[in-house]
């Protein structure tokens, strides 16, 4: 989408005048001034306009309280999805923003908005997500340390980033990382000799699961949780 159309759309501004306060030097693309109203808007891009970011109207937000047994894909033909779970008309127009694997529960982001959705999984953003997980055995200070510095996963030759450890109980911890490789916490878990028998995901950037919501319940995200994912909250 032009930068011009992608204004008009967001705004009450005629394409005319999107033009110009966009040669006025007031809109910013990813914190840089742009100044050519032909500009193509890439998926991620973050707008400005005199300093409050923009959105295409009519954007759906949602979280959702996973439960156990669902996958977070949009339709499969054998297995419910977490989409399943919403009523159609929103069902047809969301996608997932960061999936969890079968078996974990917990906060799960649908949205409209693929620029959005590409702020929470992008590696290049810093979205940390954390989890609540059980574990087969207590942590013990060694491994905690190697959490915390960073591990070696199997079939890998880069360590993960430093993750952030608090230690619930001998059976439980809280563990956040910056990164979303593929089984990520089950594999770290598993790098410094223990297993995860439980996982359960709590809270991405600073949006934190609403407590009120029963599994397989939603709600809309507030316009804060919204403009936390970009860092304008």
């Amino acid at each position: 989408m032009r930068l011009d159309q992608y204004l008009s759309t967001s705004t009450a501004l005629s394409r005319k005048d999107a033009k110009k306060v966009i040669s006025q030097g007031r809109v910013y693309v990813d914190g840089v001034p742009a100044r050519s109203a032909n500009l193509q808007v890439a998926v991620g891009a973050t707008i400005e306009l005199d300093g409050s970011e923009l959105h295409l109207p009519g954007e759906l937000y949602l979280m959702m309280n996973k439960p156990d047994g669902v996958i977070s894909a949009t339709t499969d033909n054998s297995q419910p999805t977490a989409v399943d779970l919403l009523p159609s008309p929103l069902a047809s127009q969301v996608h997932i923003a960061g999936r969890l694997d079968k078996d974990t529960t917990g906060l799960l982001l649908l949205t409209s908005d693929g620029q959005w959705s590409h702020q929470v999984t992008s590696p290049r953003r810093d979205c940390p997500k954390t989890y609540q997980v059980q574990l087969a055995a207590p942590l013990s200070s060694e491994a905690r340390a190697q959490l915390e510095a960073g591990v070696m996963l199997k079939d890998e030759n880069k360590p993960t980033l430093p993750a952030t450890v608090r230690v619930c109980s001998d059976a439980a911890i809280e563990l956040t990382i910056n990164e979303g490789r593929y089984h990520q916490v089950k594999r770290m878990l598993a790098a410094v000799g223990n297993h995860v028998t439980g996982l359960h995901r709590l809270r991405i950037g600073t949006i934190t699961l609403d407590p009120a919501l029963a599994p397989g319940q939603y709600r809309e995200l507030t316009e804060n949780e919204i403009r936390s994912i970009t860092g304008r909250a």
